[in-house]
């Protein structure tokens, strides 16, 4: 098993960041490779099943493991055919009024690589305030 760790860092209010990934309906406005999502439950918790649709329209099945709000910290497992990873994200505010976002990866070094130019946007575009509406 692979890791790989990406950080983003950008204007939005460290609320609002979290806010985006708090509540799965809002997770394709500013990650262009998710087409939408499906879930019961309006925000993560722990225990949380659902299912991603990528944007070629490829389900991606995820269980939420963790969920700490006040430390602004979430992990998931997400599940694709045969190939599984561990996402681990975080929110931080920054010095000079700005806010950071890390993800670390874990699984197989391909899937990693193959993922992380998608992410890469993904975490700018979500610190940054950008969305796709």
């Amino acid at each position: 098993m692979a890791r790989m760790t990406l950080r983003a860092i950008g204007r939005a209010p460290a609320e609002d960041v979290w806010e985006r990934y708090a509540r799965p309906e809002l997770w394709p406005t500013w990650s262009p490779q998710i087409r939408s999502v499906r879930v019961r439950g309006d925000r993560i918790a722990s225990g949380m099943e659902g299912e991603v649709v990528s944007l070629p329209g490829v389900p991606v099945a995820f269980t939420v493991e963790e969920v700490d709000e006040v430390r602004r910290r979430w992990a998931w497992r997400v599940k694709a055919g045969p190939v599984r990873m561990r996402l681990h994200h975080a929110v931080a505010v920054l010095p000079g009024g700005r806010t950071g976002t890390e993800l670390r990866m874990e699984g197989p070094l391909p899937a990693l690589v193959l993922y992380a130019g998608p992410a890469r946007l993904a975490l700018h575009r979500l610190v940054r305030g950008e969305t796709g509406t």
